[in-house]
């Protein structure tokens, strides 16, 4: 199932081999999601045998007692046929219970991959890295064609986890969550020394992650999963699955699906993976490990009960970056690439309504910018005497908290309309950046002719596409990202 692709860097192809491991379909059916598709298939199976076994036993105890009395050898019998049952059925429970635990861990396995690339050693590193990790599956993943949905569907959980842990750490050091779950686990470090957690306490760090970073991931990867229920996928796909799962839904509609993933998602939880079963010969360490199991099970309860109607509780920490990842990585017939840094006004008027908390909005604003990251920003460049000079340059924005929200931090694309592998970082200013009206209104005094040199320079296929604005207001940068060469957007400059 890996990524093998020499086009991938090392790093692009763990991304790649994450999302497999999540979403993908294959003969192994070894993935998160087809493991729960076949959970969900054979639920009512296997409540059907459990109940088979019930009824064996009840019917022979019947048998057994109306039997005359003085057949004791007869009743010797049932009594071993009901042992065996009983053996049967303890058997069958013992292999559903493997079975959990091989899906839970193997859910868990991938949480901890996902937090390994988007947590470092320090704070920097962190930010660093989850910038990476987001920009990665923005560049990798289709903006044109028809997999687009597809695509973007199979990389939203990944997307939205990561994104909540950044907004986790943020909403912690400007003390905008009080949680008695999450605070037990902060009571010895300072708020003020937050970003040194994992230097200060190691031991209470990785505490910290297993118990509070961990279900958030886990919370943010199975939102959904309850989508894939039979009854879920009658909805989506139609009594005879030939309807476009990314349709537009009625109200009606999507109230019933709504219903049916949060009531899924949760058996999902409960019964498809449930708490991880010890392995060990203490009893001291089985009760701490099974206590803290279960409070990890509650809590990614809770945040999914939360993110229903989050108002001003913890639901807003999976709630928030649930709507901003429909929005980058929609599934809608409508999406745009060259609209995403407008996420914000929908996000806005989200809180605005009471879906949702507008600090916690505000908090995750500061954390992105306008710009997602991956997203290709085109700006003008200065000359020494700080005027516009008469071309644009590409760039990707790369960087968390940029210090404006409307000026994204990026990496060099392009130099002199030339591609190159390692660009400088760059902050890009409103009045350099063609997304917004104003600049390109005033860039518009650069003539046709030397626009159309410009276009020609930067686009592979020109002829094919001369009917591009002229002056673009963004850029694709998938194509680019491609080459190996060009994935080293994050890497250290000195």
């Amino acid at each position: 199932m890996a990524a093998k692709n020499s086009h991938n860097s090392y790093y692009t192809s763990q991304v790649k081999n994450i999302a497999l491991y999540l979403n993908s379909r294959s003969e192994l059916q070894d993935s998160v999601l087809e493991q729960a598709i076949i959970f969900f298939e054979e639920c009512e199976l296997i409540q059907q045998k459990l109940n088979s076994f019930e009824q064996q036993k009840t019917t022979l105890v019947a048998d057994s007692t109306s039997t005359s009395f003085k057949r004791n050898a007869k009743k010797s019998k049932f009594g071993d046929k009901i042992d065996q049952v009983t053996i049967d059925k303890k058997n069958y429970e013992d292999e559903l219970s493997t079975r959990k635990n091989k899906r839970h861990k193997n859910l868990v396995s991938l949480c901890f991959q996902i937090i390994s690339l988007c947590e470092g050693d320090n704070f920097t590193e962190t930010l660093r890295k989850s910038a990476q990790f987001l920009g990665t599956i923005q560049l990798t993943t289709p903006i044109n064609g028809s997999k687009i949905a597809h695509n973007n569907e199979q990389h939203k959980g990944m997307y939205k986890a990561a994104l909540c842990l950044r907004l986790l750490d943020e909403l912690i050091l400007t003390k905008q969550i009080d949680d008695d779950y999450i605070n037990q686990f902060l009571k010895n470090i300072p708020i003020s020394q937050y970003r040194n957690f994992c230097k200060i306490d190691k031991e209470a760090y990785q505490v910290f992650i297993e118990q509070v970073k961990l279900p958030i991931v886990m919370a943010a990867l199975i939102q959904d999963i309850g989508n894939y229920h039979p009854e879920a996928q009658k909805i989506l796909t139609g009594e005879c699955g030939k309807l476009d799962c990314f349709r537009v839904l009625d109200v009606e509609e999507r109230t019933e699906l709504l219903k049916i993933n949060y009531k899924e998602t949760n058996t999902y939880l409960e019964e498809g993976l449930g708490v991880l079963t010890y392995s060990g010969n203490s009893r001291e360490e089985r009760d701490e490990f099974n206590r803290l199991e279960k409070a990890k099970i509650t809590f990614v309860k809770r945040l999914l009960k939360g993110a229903i109607n989050p108002k001003k509780g913890i639901g807003n920490l999976l709630k928030v970056p649930q709507i901003y990842t429909s929005i980058i990585l929609s599934t809608k017939n409508n999406y745009n690439y060259k609209f995403l840094p407008n996420v914000y006004k929908v996000l806005n008027k989200t809180a605005q309504n009471g879906a949702c908390q507008q600090v916690v909005v505000d908090s995750l604003y500061k954390i992105t910018g306008m710009f997602p990251q991956g997203y290709g920003v085109i700006y003008v460049p200065k000359a020494m005497d700080n005027t516009d000079l008469d071309f644009y340059e590409y760039a990707i924005v790369s960087q968390f908290y940029p210090d404006s929200p409307t000026e994204p931090k990026c990496r060099q694309a392009t130099r002199n309309l030339t591609y190159i592998s390692f660009g400088h970082d760059i902050i890009v200013k409103n009045n350099s950046n063609l997304f917004f009206p104003e600049t390109k209104k005033l860039f518009s005094k650069v003539s046709k002719k030397r626009l159309l040199e410009i276009l020609e320079k930067l686009v592979s296929n020109f002829e094919e596409r001369v009917e591009l604005d002229i002056i673009p207001r963004c850029w694709m940068p998938n194509d680019y990202f491609f080459h190996k060469n060009h994935q080293k957007l994050w890497t250290r400059q000195k």
